[in-house]
């Protein structure tokens, strides 16, 4: 059965990984354009082509599939099916139509729950108890199609954005792996339609979603800094410098209570922080153009004392 993938991120790659170790014949890998990084600003390989290459696969990356051009010289190519993981690119209704079992998507939620772009950190900016992998038929719609496999995964206590990607990547690896099989065995798969009730839309992330505002409640700004790490990293700012915050949890009932952003207590132990609801302990920071550091640090740097104010909203 001959699988073409289309994926970019390390969650793709992880899928990809699986179908290469099972023994699928992939005789294709789209992936998006390198990427300036690092301080240099180089143009860089992403996860699926690093793994692509180092498998001597033909990896194409156009910048859109759109152009009549593109859609030609992908049909050229022979496909059973196209496995797509977070690639990152609208497949067109000629790309959709191009396998002859069509393409299987690996998205990363409970659809009809989060459909679209950033599924694993709105799970977490809402409190969600559980999330997971479903494997989908793609159709025209954003993330609409009919599924083949749903792995459900419980979201623990303090489970960030980096922890809850690791553990859907596994499983969407395991799970995809599973559907081809199936499809293989079977010589066709035929999905569930989803459900009508509960769709909901993740949202790409902004620079927005990751500005803290110290008027809501500590439970929620804890969320979102679990949520937003390792990318991109909630943020506030104190005298307008952006400041970067990596571990943080609800602190304890403080012995005052401070306006929204005023610092309760700075010390070894982290620094406390008022909210609009209840407190939050901050343990570990990042000033702007600084590294990561623990609370103590950053507080013996900057001398921040009790009385002192983040900004309520950062610009």
């Amino acid at each position: 059965m001959r699988v073409g993938f289309a994926g970019t991120p390390a969650f793709a790659a992880s899928a990809l990984a699986a179908i290469l170790a099972r023994g699928f014949d992939v005789p294709l890998v789209l992936t998006q354009p390198d990427r300036p990084s690092g301080r240099g600003l180089k143009e860089a390989p992403l996860p699926v082509k690093r793994l692509a290459a180092g498998h001597g696969l033909p990896v194409l990356q156009p910048a859109s599939l759109k152009p009549d051009d593109v859609c030609a010289q992908l049909r050229a190519i022979p496909l059973d099916v196209l496995v797509v993981a977070a690639y990152g690119l609208l497949l067109p209704p000629a790309v959709l139509a191009w396998p002859r079992h069509g393409c299987l998507n690996v998205h990363a939620s409970l659809l009809p729950r989060w459909r679209g772009a950033a599924p694993i950190q709105r799970a977490l900016l809402a409190g969600d108890a559980e999330t997971g992998v479903t494997i989908m038929q793609m159709d025209a719609g954003l993330d609409t199609g009919a599924m083949h496999d749903v792995a459900r995964i419980p979201i623990a206590a303090r489970e960030t954005g980096g922890s809850l990607h690791d553990k859907l990547a596994a499983a969407g690896a395991s799970a995809i792996v599973a559907v081809l099989e199936r499809l293989e065995r079977e010589g066709a798969i035929h999905g569930v339609p989803q459900p009508a009730e509960g769709a909901t839309y993740a949202a790409k992330l902004t620079r927005a979603d990751a500005a803290v505002d110290w008027r809501g409640s500590a439970a929620a700004i804890d969320r979102q800094v679990r949520a937003l790490d390792p990318v991109p990293g909630a943020f506030t700012g104190r005298g307008g410098e952006p400041v970067k915050l990596w571990v943080a949890e609800p602190a304890a009932a403080a012995a005052r209570q401070g306006d929204p952003g005023e610092v309760l207590a700075a010390d070894a132990d982290g620094v406390v922080v008022a909210c609009g609801e209840g407190a939050l302990r901050i343990a570990e920071l990042q000033p702007a153009g600084g590294r990561r550091m623990s609370a103590a640090a950053f507080v013996a740097g900057r001398r921040i004392a009790a009385g002192q104010r983040f900004d309520v909203t950062p610009g």
